[in-house]
């Protein structure tokens, strides 16, 4: 006889959830602008100085009538991407902008805009995760998190695309806890402030930031390299959400309630789990 029955567990408070689609919002009007900016110079450099007689170690460009890409000398046709789009030399298209045509004030007034509206969500989402210590229990790995043992079956289970179900679906996993840490601590913090030594207002403040960095190029180049770390948490994120459920995703970052399914143990069972329990601590 099968006893499963549905059940709501509350997985998310309501700060978490407002503080989740706040950065939606400014992450990608961050990364639609801050590629009309790239696009003023499209190319990356090591150092301290770059310029277009310097060796770029990536560059988007255009031959006329074709667009090209250079990463570390090696040139590759991008045409219709990157370079050239809608018959225009341009780095981006235009749905990938904003604006959707070249204006570096509007773009900058709207990139440092948001960057603050991300930095302001992120001091307050620290606040209130390290008081209620979702940081503690839901995002730090255990030692047993991180046993190689864990850490490798997990790895398998993303691998044949098997996600948690029932009771086990509502906690986080070694892969999630990494990659939701890696996100909030290292990502997005080391995102904003590469892009805050790039800004002259922070830089007169701060100037020992751009030279902590290794320069103003190596800067913006290590800016892009965290937004492309970022960009790929966000990618990898949204495919899970899709295989794992989009439904059930969605309603529990809008209304807090995850749905699981709940198969009670056998009496005999759970009674002998809780006497090995007791063993073993």
């Amino acid at each position: 006889m099968d006893r499963s029955t549905v059940r709501l567990a509350y997985r998310h408070p309501l700060s978490r959830r407002v503080g989740h689609w706040i950065n939606v919002v400014a992450v990608v009007v961050l990364l639609m602008t801050g590629l009309n900016i790239f696009g003023a110079h499209p190319a990356l450099y090591w150092g301290a100085a770059g310029n277009m007689y310097d060796a770029p170690a990536l560059m988007i460009g255009s031959s006329g009538e074709h667009g090209l890409l250079t990463v570390f000398g090696r040139t590759f046709a991008t045409t219709g991407l990157l370079g050239w789009s809608g018959g225009n030399a341009t780095a981006f298209p235009a749905w990938a902008m904003i604006p959707g045509y070249r204006d570096l004030a509007a773009a900058r007034n709207w990139h440092l805009f948001m960057a603050w509206v991300l930095i302001l969500n992120g001091i307050l989402f620290w606040a209130i995760s390290l008081a209620n210590r979702h940081v503690r229990y839901d995002l730090l790995p255990s030692a047993d998190d991180l046993r190689p043992q864990n850490l490798l079956h997990d790895i398998a289970e993303h691998a044949r695309l098997r996600f948690p179900t029932g009771r086990d679906s509502n906690r986080y996993h070694i892969l999630q806890k990494l990659a939701y840490l890696s996100l909030v601590a290292v990502f997005l913090p080391m995102m904003i402030v590469t892009g805050l030594s790039l800004s002259p207002g922070a830089d007169a403040v701060a100037p020992w930031i751009v030279d902590a960095l290794g320069g103003r190029q190596t800067a913006r180049t290590l800016h892009f390299v965290f937004t492309g770390l970022t960009v790929g948490f966000i990618v990898v994120h949204v495919l899970a959400v899709l295989l794992a459920g989009v439904g059930n995703q969605m309603r529990a970052m809008i209304t807090g309630r995850w749905a699981f399914t709940d198969t009670p143990e056998p009496v005999a069972t759970a009674a002998v789990r809780t006497t090995l329990d007791r063993v073993v601590s």
